[in-house]
């Protein structure tokens, strides 16, 4: 069983896909198309050999300008245009302006084109002309005309003809442009080239001289402009000092000069004071530590305290030497303590003068410090002023810088460009002039020949696959198992493709054909589909077949029939079942109507063996009863599952003539209780899709898919057309056959 849900025979399929080729298919179907081909190909070959005879000749002038690198260096300074780039990308935009309706509508006018009724067709055209100067003097003048929109699209339509005849092209990858004008008249393509080329060249001039002249008028207004901006911003600049105080000296402003001065001042009070403080700071922490004072550094350089000092160690000697000669009690040594005590007295209300006067020192040193800050505070307030107001200063400054310098520059732009008027050089020039052309470029009869038969002979071909892409129905052998993926089983012709005459099959039916020529090769295309279905599950029997279709006509019930019949008289016990309850076709090929049939045995109304028919064959037929429709599913039934079983048992082989899958659902329901299904094909005409649909109603079913065959095959055709088929090889073994 493959992925597709129903069983398949394990028969090797061509796996090479749709995109195989073979020359012999290719060969057999170009002869089976060959008319077509002939007729397709004729007819265009007979347009391109009209076309080529109603054209009229035309010439072709070439006129070859260059892009030129190289410059001739007059005066070293820029210009005001420059030079075009030798890049190709500017080759290239070069080619687009040659082509440009700008350029061609200077042409016109410069070559008077709206006067030429070659040009313009709303002049009416002189007869017999064959040059243009010739329909110049006989063409009539043309209706004067007011309308401004309609003048312009009679222009627009005058520049769209020149245009019409205009090739511009790069000749590889240099920086030569051909300009190519085709024409009737040579001498007129070639005057157009020329007039191309040289207008080109003009045009590049009128641009370089344009833009100098505009360049030097623009300068002259703008350098004056700026000489006056450059006065106004100086002006600006010097009053703006004068109004902020920002006059200086030497560099620097004044009041930067003032804070210099009270800075050394302050540093230097600072100095003065820190010395004070700590003068008196060790003084204090002399006392506080139990000092009497006398080693306090101020006091031991007081000359105050160094003459105290000494008149104390005077009277002291003089205490220790009384003190020693007399007693405690003496008056003399009394009166030296008293003394000495008054010294010491003296002494201390020095150091304390002393101590008094440091911190008088230290307060001085501070208020003149805290003056010195505060006055430098005041000039450092003014300096931050005259900064902010130096920022106004800057950009007015830098303003001034600017427009000065832009002037300087526009100045000296200016006398370049004055010196560069009347000096412009073009970027291309014309390297070879157009010539008139002695021969026509168009049309090539010859070329056109060539051009003309492989149109025809590609369009004959084109047909040929068209006509095979549109045909939607089977061939081939190799057709059926690429484009199905199923077996091939076989072929049945069509009677009368089998025999020279058909007249003579006159009232003949294919079944009455295989008993009146049993050695035909109808009958052999009969027993070699027999061989295939009996042999499509390898290593099994198959018994009940069903034979279906994917849509009505398509031969089902004669080839089953006739299947029948060619079993019968191999000497095989074979029944058919007439299983389409629409139609009952195989009621045909009775020679009485059938009273009762499958419905009455299925209902028990019948027997099998009254409902059986035995044809001359030896094959009995169950046919269905005249009007023996039911809406009742009878073929899923248990009774109709009974009835295979016996038949089974009765019979080699059992044929079921089938519906059509398409049309009705009996098929699928009966299908998974058959041994194998073999799918009915209309050669050439059934739709691969409509059997492709066919086929995926029986996804899922578990039926086993025997293959397919094609019917109702046109022998002769095949014979000449079909190769991959064993048909193809007909003639080379008709002479088995006893047609």
């Amino acid at each position: 069983m493959d992925g597709s849900g129903y069983e398949t025979s394990n028969a090797p399929v061509n796996d090479t896909g749709a995109l195989s080729f073979d020359l012999n298919i290719a060969i057999a179907t170009f002869r089976r198309r060959f008319r077509l081909f002939a007729a397709v190909a004729v007819v265009v070959f007979a347009a391109v050999v009209l076309f080529t005879l109603q054209q009229t000749p035309r010439y072709t002038a070439v006129a070859q300008v260059m892009l030129d690198v190289r410059k001739e260096q007059v005066t070293d300074m820029s210009a005001v245009l420059s030079g075009l780039p030798a890049d190709s990308a500017v080759v290239d935009t070069e080619v687009e302006v040659l082509k440009s309706r700008s350029l061609a509508a200077r042409v016109v006018k410069d070559l008077k084109l709206e006067q030429d009724p070659y040009f313009n067709p709303f002049l009416p055209k002189a007869k017999g002309a064959t040059a243009w100067f010739s329909s110049l003097k006989k063409a009539a003048a043309p209706v004067a005309v007011t309308d401004p929109t309609e003048l312009q699209r009679r222009r627009e339509r005058i520049v769209d003809n020149v245009l019409d005849g205009l090739k511009v092209r790069r000749s590889g990858l240099t920086y030569l442009i051909s300009i190519e004008y085709t024409h009737t008249d040579p001498r007129r393509a070639a005057e157009l080239a020329n007039a191309f080329a040289n207008l080109y060249l003009t045009e590049q001039l009128e641009a370089k001289f344009d833009a100098t002249q505009k360049a030097n008028e623009w300068l002259d207004t703008r350098v004056g402009e700026l000489r006056d901006q450059v006065a106004q911003a100086d002006a600006a600049v010097q009053q703006y000092k004068i109004a902020n105080n920002l006059l200086s000296a030497e560099g620097a402003t004044l009041t930067e000069q003032e804070i210099s001065g009270l800075n050394q001042q302050l540093a230097l009070s600072r100095a003065a004071q820190a010395e004070t403080d700590a003068r008196l700071s060790i003084a204090r922490q002399q006392l506080a530590r139990g000092s009497t004072g006398e080693d306090v550094g101020e006091s031991l350089n007081s000359p105050v305290v160094q003459q105290l000092r000494k008149q104390r160690s005077e009277k002291s000697a003089q205490v220790a030497d009384l003190s020693g000669r007399y007693g405690d009690r003496h008056p003399d040594l009394l009166k030296a303590k008293r003394e000495l005590a008054d010294i010491d007295t003296q002494i201390q209300a020095e150091i304390r003068r002393i101590i008094s006067n440091l911190e008088a020192q230290a307060q001085v040193a501070r208020q003149r410090t805290g003056s010195v800050a505060s006055s430098v505070s005041q000039s450092k307030g003014t300096l931050a002023g005259n900064n902010r107001a130096a920022i106004g200063l800057a950009e007015l400054e830098r303003k001034a810088q600017s427009v000065k310098t832009l002037y300087e520059t526009l100045l000296s732009r200016f006398k370049q460009t004055t010196t560069q008027e009347g000096i412009e050089q073009a970027d291309a020039r014309v390297v070879s002039p157009a010539k008139i052309p002695t021969g026509a470029s168009y049309p090539k009869p010859s070329l056109n020949l060539a051009l003309g038969l492989v149109l025809a002979l590609g369009a004959g071909l084109a047909s040929i696959v068209l006509a095979e892409i549109l045909m939607a129905g089977l061939f081939t052998e190799d057709e059926v198992e690429r484009r199905l993926g199923l077996p091939y089983l076989g072929a049945v012709p069509s009677l009368d493709t089998t025999v020279d005459d058909a007249k003579t099959l006159r009232g003949v039916t294919p079944p009455d054909y295989l008993l009146i020529k049993p050695l035909s090769s109808f009958a052999e295309s009969l027993r070699k589909l027999r061989a295939s279905i009996l042999f499509s599950k390898v290593g099994e029997t198959v018994k009940v077949i069903a034979v279906t279709s994917s849509l009505p006509g398509e031969g089902k019930t004669t080839t089953t029939f006739s299947l029948a019949r060619t079993l019968a008289t191999s000497g095989a016990k074979v029944i058919v079942v007439d299983c389409d309850l629409r139609q009952s076709a195989i009621s045909q090929f009775l020679k009485e109507p059938a009273q009762v049939g499958l419905l009455e045995v299925l209902n028990g109304v019948s027997t099998l063996e009254q409902a059986l028919v035995s044809d001359e064959s030896g094959a009995h037929i169950l046919p269905l009863a005249k009007s023996a429709y039911t809406p009742r599913d009878v073929l899923g039934s248990a009774a109709m599952h009974r009835l295979l079983q016996e038949l089974r048992g009765r019979y080699e082989i059992v044929l079921l003539d089938t519906a059509p899958l398409l049309a009705i659902a009996d098929t699928r329901i009966l299908a998974p209780h058959t041994d194998a299904v073999v799918m009915l094909v209309r050669w050439k005409k059934t739709p691969v899709k409509a059997v492709q649909s066919a086929l995926a109603l029986l996804q899922g079913t578990r039926a086993f898919i025997a293959g397919v065959a094609l019917t109702q095959m046109d022998l002769k055709a095949q014979s000449r057309y079909g190769y991959g088929d064993s048909y193809y090889y007909y003639a080379n073994y008709r002479k088995y056959y006893a047609d």
